[in-house]
């Protein structure tokens, strides 16, 4: 006989809420990590090493845990998207790869994780992050795409010549796209997930620049500091005023 049961998973159930804070977590991440790489002057090398120091404990954090927190759930979303932004920052201009070629590189990367973990594990739903394995595939291929996101952001805008108000449309309207898929046909909904997920760092890294960048360069140049506060006391309303339901997961179990 077969019984389906259904057990909480360890991440986020995906709602409006979760989009919101996602976009603004992926913001902070653009302006915090330029906080602690340029404004407080650590560099981008130094200031990817502390930021995944950072990082792993979290994420250690994160496994250890035996169910969904979510204040370190988004503490953990943070700190890689701001370690994403120091790390593209790092590749793209010290190593002096460039937008797209780092582009391409963290794309190829995000594909690989993606198809390794289906691979090993037959699913790269998240509804099956409850257990440390893909766990950790979850947060590596999270980190991935913070970072990817960082470095197509910049592509379209600097390389590109979109600008950032140019690079927000491109990608707002990408996913107004994905959100009319998902009501409206059959796709999987794990791959709109997934690509959602993704489109959703470079929207935030772009409006980050927006806000932050020199004038000259067609920011408003407001502080990121106060940007960073504004958006990390943002995020702790909604972690604490939105409901913060882990998502669920069906099993069968064969009795």
């Amino acid at each position: 006989m077969h019984a389906g049961s259904d057990f909480a998973t360890k991440v986020r159930s995906v709602t409006l809420g979760f989009w919101v804070a996602k976009v603004a977590a992926t913001t902070l991440g653009e302006t915090g990590g330029d906080t602690v790489t340029m404004t407080f002057n650590v560099g981008y090398l130094s200031g990817a090493v502390i930021l995944f120091v950072v990082l792993l404990l979290l994420i250690a954090l994160q496994i250890r845990a035996t169910e969904f927190r979510p204040l370190l759930y988004w503490t953990t979303i943070v700190a890689s998207t701001m370690f994403g932004t120091a790390l593209a920052d790092y590749v793209d201009r010290s190593l002096g790869i460039g937008f797209f070629d780092g582009t391409l590189l963290l794309m190829m990367s995000l594909f690989g994780v993606l198809g390794l973990w289906y691979a090993l594990l037959g699913s790269v739903s998240i509804g099956t992050v409850s257990t440390p394995v893909p766990e950790a595939f979850y947060w590596t291929l999270v980190t991935i795409s913070q970072t990817l996101g960082t470095a197509l952001g910049d592509w379209l805008a600097v390389s590109k010549g979109l600008g950032y108000e140019g690079s927000v449309l491109v990608f707002a309207g990408a996913l107004t796209i994905i959100a009319a898929c998902y009501c409206w046909t059959n796709i999987s909904r794990v791959t709109l997930f997934w690509t959602a997920f993704i489109l959703t760092r470079p929207l935030g890294a772009t409006v980050g620049d927006f806000l932050d960048k020199p004038l000259t360069d067609g920011g408003l140049a407001v502080s990121r500091t106060t940007v960073s506060l504004l958006l990390a006391a943002f995020i702790l309303a909604c972690i604490f005023l939105l409901p913060q339901r882990p998502g669920t997961h069906s099993s069968t179990s064969v009795s």
